[in-house]
């Protein structure tokens, strides 16, 4: 899915770096037998990275890259407010696009690029309840 502006004139390297994440996250979740549905959904300056659907379950998913573990795991970075953001976000998109059917879910998504070899990727299903539907 495209996005609205063009990351050639992107100057802060982290975004890029993220953009390479999304793309590399929609590949996995694609292997898997996801379709996505959004790429960086936007309500207002919020946004979720993706949704996916696999069956009944659309995923909202965050996530998160980084080059290396000098940080720590990219998993450590979906904090409680950033939760709280996806959440309002998701209902958002629930609102618009939802289907009662559907059953919803909290996934992350951690990219750790390495200078060398495939970047690993962990994914946490269900990674958090917002406590709604």
């Amino acid at each position: 899915m495209p996005i609205k502006s063009d990351p050639a004139t992107w100057t802060d390297p982290r975004h890029r770096m993220g953009l390479e994440g999304e793309e590399i996250a929609q590949e996995y979740l694609l292997a898997r037998g996801w379709r996505i549905l959004a790429h960086r959904f936007r309500m207002g300056r919020l946004e979720i990275d993706l949704v996916a659907r696999r069956g009944s379950t659309v995923a909202f998913v965050e996530v998160k890259t980084r080059f290396g573990a000098a940080f720590g795991s990219p998993l450590e970075a979906v904090t409680a407010l950033k939760r709280r953001e996806i959440t309002k976000v998701a209902h958002a998109w629930v609102d618009r696009h939802g289907q009662e059917a559907y059953t919803y879910q909290m996934d992350v998504i951690g990219v750790t690029l390495t200078r060398s070899g495939p970047p690993r990727i962990q994914h946490v299903q269900d990674a958090f309840r917002p406590g709604w539907r």
